[in-house]
């Protein structure tokens, strides 16, 4: 028998951003025994995307410009009032695109009305155009995106907090509540090796999405303990996500046997919410043991 969780991305875009859908989602995969509801974020879609999407072969993103697409923190809201039990992540949020002050506010918030349930999955974003369109600079979005985390950290740790930074900085501040466990956990999304070294220099986890095989798993795996160990870190610490491009319950004991924590499978559900449950149940039977 594995450890190995199985969670499920499905909330927040599409037919996934009705709210019975949510509620009977929710409910659903919690009973049948999820172990996270994942829920990702663009603020903006375009409709001519010059941007690479770095998920996809061809470079394009497969969610529809003109979807819906809800906040994710607003989505994840409704699922744990939903619920009681089921753990809540945000996969990705796009931190840089954020005000660190208030992100650090409506995590710990939702972290608090949980019951100390989310964990933040954070990422620096690939859509110049979106970034454009917020007035927030796309180059050196990596090193805002660490500084921003840092100083969400010292929030929840602090009180007051103080932290100054070259894309931030507060004095003697209090930003309450505090998250549930007097933190919330940070994991870091993409697979380049860019994103791998935020993992090793900062971050709680990993998120790992749209990957195309175990051995694509392990490859970069391998990298996150070379970086983990330049370092001066164990990779055993960290909390692994993966998402594959075409998972199979075959997949399960190879990426246990690599360290991975959870695979998360990534569909829509249907728009119906009595058939939504169904759904869930089918999902429940094919990869819940």
């Amino acid at each position: 028998m594995t450890d190995l969780r199985i969670g499920l991305h499905a909330l927040g875009i599409g037919t996934g951003a009705n709210r019975d859908v949510i509620d009977a989602v929710a409910r659903r995969a919690e009973r049948r025994g999820f172990a996270t509801l994942w829920s990702g974020e663009h603020v903006v879609m375009v409709d001519e995307q010059a941007s690479r999407y770095p998920y996809a072969a061809d470079g394009k993103i497969a969610v529809p410009a003109d979807a819906d697409w809800l906040d994710p923190t607003v989505t994840l809201s409704f699922a744990a009032a939903a619920t009681s039990t089921i753990r809540l992540a945000t996969g990705v949020c796009l931190l840089p695109e954020h005000n660190p002050v208030i992100m650090a506010k409506q995590l710990a918030s939702l972290d608090h009305l949980s019951g100390g349930r989310l964990t933040a999955g954070v990422g620096i974003g690939w859509s110049r155009e979106e970034f454009d369109a917020l007035g927030i600079p796309f180059e050196r979005r990596g090193a805002r995106t660490a500084r921003y985390a840092e100083a969400m950290r010292t929030l929840w740790r602090d009180d007051p907090a103080t932290y100054s930074s070259e894309f931030v900085s507060f004095d003697a501040i209090r930003v309450r509540p505090a998250p549930s466990r007097g933190s919330i956990p940070i994991v870091v999304g993409g697979n380049s090796d860019n994103a791998l070294r935020r993992v090793a220099d900062w971050g709680d986890g990993w998120y790992g999405f749209n990957l195309d095989d175990v051995d694509a798993v392990a490859e970069r795996m391998h990298r996150i303990t070379e970086m983990c160990a330049s370092a001066g870190r164990s990779a055993d610490e960290l909390a692994v996500a993966v998402a594959l491009r075409s998972p199979s319950v075959a997949d399960i004991e190879p990426l246990a046997a690599l360290g991975v924590t959870e695979l998360v499978i990534v569909d829509a559900p249907p728009a119906d919410a009595g058939e939504a449950v169904e759904w869930v149940d089918g999902l429940a039977a094919e990869w819940i043991r």
